[in-house]
């Protein structure tokens, strides 16, 4: 192979690499953006009328479109070209928006996401889908679709068609027909590279604000170098516009709020439109002006920003007070005189603004965590060295050691906080499970959300996705009963699923819960009898047979259909669960509904607990799900129920479990003078006492799964290493208190008090 031909593989890949990044930074931000767009659809489902809530949605659908266009996705670009038509007419107001109007937006928002997928992943894209949503978009819009056919051709030969122009400045009279005050402003703007990068288009804010008066726009090439020294990446030019207006200061900074701080920008105000005259008869000797004529209204594609003022007041103070007003026409600049007119935004003019943030590769936050894990382990190790030495508690090698364990755990919850994540994104995707389950199964459903602040570890989200989907379907197809029949129950025809989280006790609370028609618990046990999953004798208290919707194979459905009736489902749900640190749980009430609650660990990393001695091995128990610890006294032991172990606590009967025995390290303890107990409380409220035969430390240990290593092990939650670099078992209380025998506490005071 030639060196040429050789040279230039690398050289292509030296060009796309830039490229690539770019284009991933794109499809960041479209998360971004489609989350907000989401929000602003559910918040006009629900009533809101506030006109900032459709623009907000409005440009959010225009940032994506525009940002596809610069990559070449012609689809994407097409549907959101119309998706954003249809969201202009329902913010000028000439479309109402009625619940049909808002059923297809809030497809067409589900469509758009699809197709941003579709784009990132180099997926197959169902073209007949989506021309029959647009036509159903163009049908409520009233327009009939012609003009996006040739759209893109248009926007290009309109900006070449561009003619100058003279102006007629109406010097003698400023004030309209109408009575409104005409406006003249000078704009200095040149963009950075970063404007560029982001998919952004100096040609779009020129049109922008050609939208809003007449404009008349230079570019000033002066910067650009020979073809020697050009570099593609880098930006040149710089603009000087002059715009004749009706809207004031802030509606014209709005234009540029997309680029803000991607670029230098300076507007100033000219007293009398004499100055613009004066400014640009000084330029034209020089450089060729281009005037463009008002954009005419059809022309959607516009960065078109509404008249509602949703930037920072501070903000626009700030620019507009850096920025001196001329009492006369300005002469002639030279161009390093209008390089220094132009001010650059500072951090002190950006204050008030969105948070500044810096997005990181998960695998480098990944492995921080796991770095920080290994120091908390480290200094354990360090501190059980320093005790075996027999260091002195008082000395200030002590006090060293003691500031150490602050820090490392100051340092862990700091990381800890990068990687949780509020659950409002995965709460938002559920909005569309709901909405394609309704139509699946003809119901009326309403998703109602709670607790979208909440935060937790982004694994978690992530591998909560799933299993919550299965949920909210089984909660809309079995849950909820069909319109008829809730009118029959004297219920609205529309059903309600409702989706919570909230901290609890160290852990998240999540609740999927709905108002259908509750658990048949009858119907439930005689199809597990019928699928041999129970024998037929069995006495099953209502949570047991509850908790047969668990089991594998098991399925009330009459029939397969899209979503369910297959046999897979819950017990995959459970495994899911299960596998991270979780619980879940069922309460019905027959004819009001029923209420599944998961319960999930902050963090998959690090947990405080308790280490204890159980028959010569070290376990760990959740601090979380501690009350209190005491010795037990022989008279407040009793046996009760078949034998069943309680413990009298202030006047209450606890029952007692052998850890060591219910593990299968020894046999049950006939004694328990030499034993500590434990007592824990379960996500349901239940007191149970643990019985293990000492207490050694309180300390904050590192999780370490079994799952993908070993297999789930019943009673156990994960593993994590000791100080001195044994490995310790941390138990899963509510799964060791969950596999005890049912006895209700009234069983035991009625027999003691019998």
């Amino acid at each position: 192979m030639s060196p040429q031909s050789d040279a230039s593989p690398h050289r292509l890949e030296f060009v796309m690499d830039p490229m690539e990044e770019i284009r991933e930074t794109f499809f960041i931000e479209c998360e971004e953006l489609l989350e907000a767009m989401e929000a602003g659809l559910l918040a006009m489902s629900e009533g809101d009328d506030d006109g900032e809530t459709v623009n907000a949605v409005f440009r959010a659908v225009h940032s994506i479109k525009g940002g596809a266009g610069a990559f070449g996705l012609d689809e994407l670009v097409r549907f959101a070209h119309t998706f954003e038509t249809t969201l202009d007419e329902v913010r000028a107001e000439r479309l109402n928006a009625t619940e049909e109007v808002l059923s297809v937006l809030l497809r067409a928002g589900d469509v758009l996401s699809d197709l941003v997928a579709a784009s990132r992943d180099g997926a197959n894209i169902d073209s007949d889908a989506i021309s029959a949503l647009i036509g159903e978009l163009h049908e409520i819009a009233g327009s009939t679709g012609d003009d996006d056919a040739s759209n893109g051709d248009a926007d290009d030969e309109e900006f070449e068609s561009f003619t100058p122009m003279s102006l007629d400045f109406g010097l003698d009279d400023s004030v309209g027909d109408d009575g409104s005050t005409s406006n003249a402003f000078d704009i200095s703007f040149k963009p950075h590279k970063a404007l560029y990068e982001r998919g952004n288009d100096t040609t779009l804010l020129l049109r922008a604000l050609s939208d809003i008066g007449t404009v008349t726009s230079t570019c000033n090439a002066e910067a650009l170098p020979s073809f020697s020294d050009f570099d593609p990446e880098e930006v040149y030019l710089t603009w000087t516009v002059c715009i004749e207006t009706e809207q004031s200061e802030t509606e014209i900074s709005e234009i540029f709020e997309f680029v803000e701080g991607d670029c230098d920008l300076a507007i100033e105000t000219v007293e009398n439109n004499s100055n613009i005259l004066s400014a640009f008869e000084s330029d034209s000797d020089d450089q060729e002006s281009e005037t463009i004529a008002p954009a005419s209204a059809e022309l959607e594609d516009i960065a078109a920003v509404d008249g509602n003022d949703d930037t920072d007041a501070t903000n626009t103070e700030d620019v507009s007070n850096s920025i001196e007003t001329p009492n006369q026409a300005p002469k002639e600049e030279t161009p390093a005189e209008k390089k220094t007119s132009v001010k650059k935004a500072s951090p002190k003019d950006q204050q008030g603004g969105a948070k500044a943030t810096v997005r990181v590769d998960l695998e480098r936050v990944d492995r921080l965590i796991n770095l920080v894990g290994e120091l908390v382990i480290n200094q354990a190790m360090l501190s059980e060295l320093a005790v075996d030495a027999g260091m002195a508690q008082n000395s200030s090698l002590a006090t060293g050691f003691e500031e150490f364990k602050q820090l490392t755990r100051e340092i862990q919850e700091s990381v800890m906080a990068i990687r949780a994540q509020p659950v409002k994104s995965l709460f938002q995707r559920m909005s569309r499970i709901v909405r394609e389950a309704s139509s699946a199964t003809n119901k009326s459903v309403i998703l109602e959300t709670d607790g979208e602040s909440t935060e937790v570890d982004k694994t978690v989200i992530e591998r909560l996705a799933d299993p919550l989907t299965h949920m909210i379907r089984n909660a809309v197809d079995h849950g909820l009963e069909t319109p008829e029949k809730r009118i029959e129950a004297g219920k609205d025809e529309r059903g309600t699923v409702r989706l919570s989280a909230a901290h609890r006790s160290g852990r998240v609370m999540i609740e999927i819960a709905d108002d259908g028609a509750g658990i048949n618990r009858e119907r439930v046990k005689q199809i597990a009898i019928d699928k041999n999953l129970i024998s037929p004798d069995a006495d099953l208290s209502n949570s047991e047979i509850d908790n047969l919707l668990f089991m594998p194979g098991f399925s009330t459905a009459k029939e397969v259909s899209d979503l369910s009736g297959r046999g897979v489902g819950m017990d995959v749900v459970k495994r899911a669960i299960q596998a991270l640190g979780g619980r879940i749980n069922i309460s019905s009430t027959p004819g009001k509904g029923s209420t599944f609650s998961i319960s999930l660990p902050l963090t998959l990393a690090v947990l405080d607990g308790m280490v204890v001695n159980v028959a010569d091995q070290t376990l760990v128990v959740p601090l979380n799900s501690i009350v209190e610890t005491l010795k037990p006294h022989d008279s407040d032991i009793h046996v009760v129920c078949d034998d069943a172990t309680t413990v009298l606590i202030r006047g209450t009967f606890v029952p007692v479990i052998d850890v060591g025995f219910q593990l299968g390290y020894r046999e049950p303890l006939e004694q328990f003078n030499d034993t500590v107990m434990i007592l824990v409380e379960t996500e349901e409220g239940a007191k149970t006492a643990l019985l293990v035969d000492a207490i050694q430390d309180q300390r904050q240990v590192v999780i370490k799964g079994l799952e993908e290593n070993y297999g789930h092990v019943p009673g156990i939650a994960a593993a994590t290493i000791l100080g001195d670099g044994r490995i310790a078992l941390i138990l899963d209380a509510d799964a060791i208190v969950s596999s005890l025998p049912s006895v209700s506490p009234d069983d035991i005071q009625m027999q003691m008090a019998g």
